[in-house]
């Protein structure tokens, strides 16, 4: 199958929620074989992994990670294509008074450098990033 959409940090954290939202959990379901993750999704994962304290909490989100997470959401490079974009986006952003935030800029040239639709529950903080498509699988 072919990727479609790429995830942000809070889209593929849902899953690791005690209760994670219905919505989200049917469109993974749905659209299964066609996402992946950006690099610095994966980093995020596994930093908020790294600084939780040791217990059941962390065992299980470490499960989630490796078990789920791992093996069904490739994780796609940050390039030097995507550098090349999230250079033109940042100095656009910054240019228009609404500066983009660092990871988000990767997470956004990651998405248009391989022509890949954003899933977000933040679909307003890439409103600065023209020509990105965006999808809220929260709503």
């Amino acid at each position: 199958m072919k990727i479609v959409y790429l995830l942000d940090t809070n889209t593929v954290s849902e899953l690791l929620r005690p209760a994670p939202d219905e919505r989200v959990i049917s469109a993974f379901r749905t659209y299964d074989g066609m996402m992946a993750i950006p690099a610095v999704v994966w980093h995020e994962l596994l930093y908020g992994l790294a600084r939780l304290p040791d217990g059941q909490r962390k065992r299980r989100i470490r499960a989630g990670i490796y078990d789920v997470i791992a093996p069904s959401l490739p994780v796609l490079p940050y390039t030097e294509t995507a550098a090349a974009l999230h250079a033109d986006m940042r100095v656009a952003a910054e240019a228009a008074g609404t500066p983009l935030p660092y990871a988000d800029g990767m997470i956004a040239a990651t998405a248009r450098s391989n022509n890949l639709l954003l899933v977000t529950r933040n679909t307003t903080d890439f409103d600065c990033v023209p020509g990105l498509p965006v999808e809220n699988w929260f709503v």
